[in-house]
């Protein structure tokens, strides 16, 4: 009969990912690495921790195999270690939209009532990229949208929408994205236009998804 000791030690390495996945900065980090490649000191501002804190995260991140670095003079940064990476991350996220009691209540506290915001899938903005009917605005940080992007998106990131709102069309049917189903960008963006009597979507997820799903991206 086989050690049950060797195998058990199989099983603690099978989960560390998960183990280093349990907490919920590091999978606000893996969830803004899945736009792209970011410095330790731009993922501080984007979970708002400090940078001390931040590369505590990142270096359990980094021990469990999840995450890559490259220095680049003074500067560190990281990224995913493969796409599944991710995959693992939205699997995660599906099991607890499946199980996790409270969850729903959770995600309104943040994002606010989705009910009045029009969505679009996918498959629709696909043809409707295809028809040429339509603007898409990219409205997460520039550095993501620099990673990656949408075909023929335009980078208005969140906070400079309302300043440069001027650069869409007045006639145009928008569709905003950002990081992905939890990410507020897109709902503010959308809000934002249908104030100001613009006919405006935000895509049913977001950049991670759209390509995964091996839709046409732009670097």
């Amino acid at each position: 009969m086989r050690d049950h000791a060797a195998k058990a030690a199989l099983f603690d390495a099978l989960t560390e990912g998960a183990k280093a996945l349990a907490n919920g900065r590091r999978a606000e980090l893996i969830d803004v690495l899945a736009q792209g490649e970011r410095s330790v000191e731009e993922l501080a501002t984007e979970i708002d921790q400090s940078v001390a804190n931040t590369s505590h995260h990142l270096q359990r991140l980094l021990r469990s195999g999840l995450v890559q670095t490259r220095r680049s003079g003074t500067h560190i940064y990281y990224a995913l270690a493969s796409p599944a990476v991710a995959v693992l991350w939205r699997a995660m996220r599906a099991a607890a939209e499946e199980h996790v009691s409270g969850l729903d209540r959770l995600a309104e506290d943040y994002l606010g009532d989705r009910g009045s915001l029009e969505s679009m899938t996918r498959d629709e903005l696909v043809r409707r990229l295809r028809a040429g009917d339509v603007v898409v605005l990219d409205v997460r940080p520039a550095a993501e949208y620099v990673a990656g992007h949408l075909p023929g998106a335009i980078s208005l990131p969140i906070d400079q929408l309302q300043d440069r709102l001027g650069e869409v069309a007045s006639g145009a049917q928008v569709v905003a994205y950002c990081r992905g189903p939890y990410c507020v960008y897109a709902d503010d963006a959308v809000r934002l236009l249908a104030h100001e009597g613009r006919a405006a979507y935000r895509l049913e997820d977001g950049y991670p998804e759209w390509a995964t799903a091996g839709l046409p991206v732009e670097h």
